[in-house]
């Protein structure tokens, strides 16, 4: 279909909830992509920190294609051998004892909410409901995962949000305490890495004073690994560089290599909170979705964990003090670039040149797959730096 057309059909009938680029993607393999008229990209934002494997990943493909012959969905009134697979592999390489299976971050961020207020009303009473998260925070865009969510521009449009939740800084342990104190507070919920604030590092000190405060007052520590987890940050997840033990683990993005798929794990003290009835989902745990997602978390392993670790120092050296760039922010292959040129001038002239990034803020964001070989890389890398200059 010529481009033109093609955005007019898209303008005519899909919502106007996106400002898209004008390409038109049609095909590709790893990291690199073609568009309609035949350029070439290299992708460095992986569906936004999704395809983990990159395009057309040949094992994801083959498990992905293998479960489509035999049942693409049932529902969860009945077994199937894929969801429960990979409910196993996520609790073996996390220590986490149980997995409800959705379809997005979002919903599993509901699920955690509702796993924390069910443990803290059974344990302590139904007034304790309060959710505490981070300011700059995202947890999603359904109403309650919004007002979880510490950015008051998402909440502008959409009052009256779920209530029960409230912000506090990020580094300020002394804020969170007083909350506490004045709270009924349920769980705390938290990135590691805020992605879509900023890509901003959250301090590991506070981290982990945050959860011997919900150790010591028996609250649910909850970490949004929706875009660090799946070997992001160069760890399984993100919260393993910090030597803490999460309640509850949300992910969701790179752990279907593109297929829509959501996971909350939960730990030992929390397995049973949620029984039969509390909670659900029609397409949770499809067979396909967890075909391929299966092939993703087999394949994430020491070697390639510390081949990620590699690929973000390469960024974080290149980029850092370099002319163009201010600052340069995250964790093994989540980077933020703090440019003195506007992020959105940047990633239009990196397309222009054949590279696909992302903007997170002020920042350009680069979230490239876990694999992208190391000469696409640097080569991507070198125009970025040319375009920030």
């Amino acid at each position: 279909m010529i481009m033109g057309a093609l955005q007019a059909l898209d303008k005519q009938y899909i919502a106007g909830t996106y400002a898209r680029f004008p390409v038109e993607l049609i095909e590709g393999k790893g990291s690199l992509l073609r568009d309609a008229d035949g350029k070439e990209y290299i992708d460095m934002g992986s569906g936004i920190g999704v395809t983990a494997f990159g395009i057309a990943d040949t094992q994801w493909q083959n498990a992905v294609i293998a479960q489509l012959g035999k049942l693409q969905h049932t529902s969860n009134l009945y077994y199937t051998e894929p969801c429960a697979k990979l409910a196993e592999l996520l609790c073996q390489k996390t220590g986490m004892s149980k997995v409800f299976f959705g379809n997005s971050g979002a919903e599993a961020n509901e699920c955690a909410i509702k796993v924390a207020r069910k443990y803290a009303a059974e344990k302590k009473g139904a007034e304790y409901s309060t959710i505490v998260t981070l300011k700059n925070s995202f947890h999603g865009r359904t109403l309650t995962t919004l007002a979880a969510t510490g950015q008051e521009h998402y909440h502008e449009l959409f009052q009256p949000l779920t209530p029960g939740f409230v912000h506090v800084t990020a580094g300020d342990l002394d804020e969170l305490r007083q909350v506490i104190s004045t709270h009924k507070v349920a769980g705390i919920l938290m990135e590691c890495i805020q992605g879509e604030g900023g890509v901003l590092v959250v301090d590991g000190d506070y981290i982990r004073g945050v959860a011997e405060l919900c150790r010591q007052q028996d609250i649910l520590l909850m970490i949004d690994e929706v875009q660090t987890g799946n070997g992001r940050t160069g760890k399984l997840y993100a919260y393993m560089h910090y030597g803490i033990t999460p309640d509850v683990v949300t992910t969701a993005k790179g752990l279907g290599g593109g297929l829509p798929i959501g996971a909350c794990l939960m730990s030992e003290k929390v397995q049973h909170v949620l029984g039969f009835g509390d909670h659900g989902s029609t397409y949770g745990g499809n067979p396909i979705a967890s075909a391929g997602a299966c092939s993703v978390i087999s394949r994430i392993d020491d070697a390639l964990l510390a081949e990620v670790s590699e690929k973000g120092r390469f960024l974080h050296d290149f980029f850092a003090g370099a002319p163009g760039v201010k600052s340069v922010s995250g964790l093994g292959l989540m980077v933020g670039i703090e440019t003195e040129k506007p992020a959105a001038e940047v990633v239009k002239a990196c397309m222009e040149r054949g590279v696909l990034c992302l903007t997170a803020k002020s920042k350009v964001r680069l979230l490239p797959a876990l694999n992208i070989p190391m000469e696409q890389l640097k080569k991507a890398a070198e125009i970025i730096l040319e375009c920030c200059k």
